[in-house]
């Protein structure tokens, strides 16, 4: 298959493809800042840069795009869509590198959540409901473990009741 665009042309056109602050982003960022939920956007720190970042819930979001992430990949579309073996490489490394992130990601205790564009363009909201459910387990879980960490205190003296004697080990 030959490109029927000039070599100009076709950097132009893969310089305008955006790897961060895409459309589908920018829709899932106004609709989580819309509920009042903050997050990270591209955190360097955390393996993969994923597009939303909620560190103290260790929540990762991927908003994947349905071509560059190989949404229904496979024989089937091959056959259907016709591409050279650059692009059939670069997207089966794409897939590759997802599932690596993936990977270790859960095996250093985080959650991973890819959204597909076309998902997120039918009902941003619905993918934004299960983020914010995410969320709101972590913190009612956080909550619980606090209460159980401070009830094991209960046998304790508080600063208003009386003292118990102190016993320096010679006057028993």
């Amino acid at each position: 298959m030959t490109d029927r665009l000039t070599p100009e042309q076709r950097r132009r056109c893969m310089q305008a493809n955006r790897c961060r602050g895409t459309r589908i982003e920018q829709m899932m960022a106004d609709e989580l800042k819309s509920r009042g939920i903050r997050y990270r956007r591209n955190d360097r720190t955390v393996r993969g840069k994923p597009d939303f970042c909620f560190k103290m819930a260790h929540l990762a979001v991927f908003c994947d795009g349905d071509f560059w992430h190989g949404r229904e990949w496979g024989e089937d579309y091959l056959a259907r869509h016709p591409m050279n073996d650059y692009w059939v490489k670069k997207i089966e490394r794409n897939r590759q590198r997802d599932h690596e992130v993936d990977d270790i990601l859960v095996a250093t205790g985080w959650t991973v959540m890819r959204f597909w564009e076309s998902d997120l363009r039918r009902n941003v909201a619905e993918c934004a409901d299960k983020i914010e459910r995410h969320l709101t387990e972590y913190r009612a879980a956080r909550s619980r473990q606090i209460y159980e960490y401070d009830t094991q205190y209960d046998n304790l003296l508080m600063a208003a009741e009386d003292e118990i004697p102190y016993c320096d080990g010679e006057n028993e």
